[in-house]
């Protein structure tokens, strides 16, 4: 036996009775009806949820097969080599920051690059608006200790930035992108030099020459004595 539940409107007791209507719903109905608002409630709230994280500037800490495809990139192999040159020569071009990008994301290290390039940004704002905006946005995600891309400096530096952004000048982050810069030139550009991404580049100049090695091989006479011959 089924149980009906009656929905009643707002009545306008002023208005003729031929107005005043029900409306009857069976338990499966209602049931149905329930499940379709909640459904609808989680979505909305999930919407509101991505659209707060992208705000927010968090990052999902996705392996790098499952981050999007960067875009193609031309490079020539002598401009590749030129970046073995030195760490200072390979940033100074843009195609070589987003291969070393490229290359501190197979390290899950790319927030050290992407702070130093943020806070290269950072000292070319004029705006006093937009620098206080600015150095709060790369505390939240570099700096802070709950920062979904904290970077690794030590305690002292990080309190000095606390109480630099109060009333934040271009060189508030400094001391941190110092040290940021200095990691990168010691640990990871001498591995980024040896790395598939860097050596699949400069390999494109043409085939390895091949040295011809003098090698000994053996000659056998009419009586059967090697005798031994160098080419």
């Amino acid at each position: 036996m089924k149980t009906f539940v009656f929905l009643f409107p707002q009545f306008n007791f002023s208005a003729p009775k031929e107005e005043a209507y029900f409306k009857m719903l069976s338990e499966d109905e209602l049931l149905a009806c329930r499940m379709k608002e909640t459904h609808l409630r989680n979505k909305d709230k999930k919407s509101r949820l991505s659209l707060l994280l992208t705000k927010s500037g968090s990052h999902e800490n996705v392996s790098p097969e499952k981050r999007p495809s960067s875009k193609t990139i031309h490079i020539t192999p002598d401009m590749a080599l030129r970046w073995s040159d030195s760490f200072e020569e390979m940033l100074s071009h843009s195609d070589g920051v987003e291969i070393f990008t490229q290359f501190l994301r197979t390290e899950f290290s790319e927030e050290n690059i992407e702070f130093w390039l943020a806070c290269e940004d950072f000292k070319t704002t004029e705006s006093a608006t937009k620098l206080l905006s600015k150095a709060k946005q790369i505390y939240a995600v570099f700096i802070d200790k709950e920062a979904p891309k904290e970077i690794n400096i030590d305690h002292s530096t990080k309190t000095a930035i606390e109480k630099n952004i109060l009333q934040p000048t271009h060189t508030c982050f400094d001391a941190a992108q110092d040290k940021i810069y200095s990691l990168m030139k010691r640990d990871c550009y001498p591995r980024f030099l040896t790395s598939n991404i860097y050596l699949t580049l400069t390999k494109r100049k043409g085939p390895v020459t091949m040295t011809r090695r003098r090698s000994r091989s053996f000659v056998f006479n009419e009586r059967g004595e090697d005798t031994a011959a160098w080419l």
